[in-house]
């Protein structure tokens, strides 16, 4: 047997309202806390409050509280409220069933009083109960302070390639030695003297 999200949901708001009762809750305190959608608290929330369990403030600076106190809210009414019928298996509902045993199906009487067994127990815990170390759970969701990152530091020089010598303005080529005239090494218009001959 699983509870459904909505019923998780809804006793997870109302554990945090009594919790931080008699004072205001916001939906992202819950969805925050919980890593819930604030869409699903909100919608929990009103339907809470249409049945009676919270009370909503609106406006800037509201919420919602407990409309009832903690000690007289119990566990099983509200799985009840949210669960509907515990149909467990299909013979659990007389207008749909189709189970050819049904009546004599020794299976069915079991799970009915596992069934049974199962809200007896939570019919016995109230949100007074399920709140009673308030310390402890306060401080397992009281908001995380953010993370400080490291500051940056400076930027890395960029990498140069090996040195090739002075630079040049662009268009032009580096020098080889003295010239004498225009682009010409030093003697390199000179004539060239012919070889000695034997």
């Amino acid at each position: 047997m699983k509870l459904t999200a909505y019923s998780n949901f809804a006793l997870r708001v109302l554990q945090f309202a009594a919790l931080r009762a008699p004072g205001l809750v916001r939906a992202e305190d819950v969805a925050q806390a919980h890593g819930i959608s604030r869409a699903h608290v909100t919608k929990v929330v009103h339907e809470l409050g249409q049945a009676g369990y919270l009370e909503t403030v609106r406006g800037r600076g509201g919420g919602f509280r407990l409309a009832r106190a903690p000690e007289t809210v119990v566990v099983g009414e509200v799985l009840r409220f949210t669960e509907g019928p515990f149909e467990l298996v299909e013979c659990f509902n007389d207008a749909t069933n189709t189970c050819p045993l049904a009546g004599i199906c020794r299976l069915s009487q079991a799970l009915r009083a596992a069934l049974e067994a199962f809200l007896a127990v939570l019919d016995g815990v109230t949100l007074a109960d399920i709140a009673a170390n308030r310390g402890a759970l306060l401080e397992r969701i009281a908001p995380r302070p953010a993370l400080e990152m490291p500051a940056a530091g400076p930027e890395p020089e960029p990498e140069r390639g090996p040195e090739t010598g002075p630079e040049t303005e662009p268009g032009t080529a580096p020098e080889t030695g003295p010239r004498t005239g225009r682009g010409c090494p030093r003697g390199a218009d000179a004539p060239v003297p012919e070889p000695e001959r034997a």
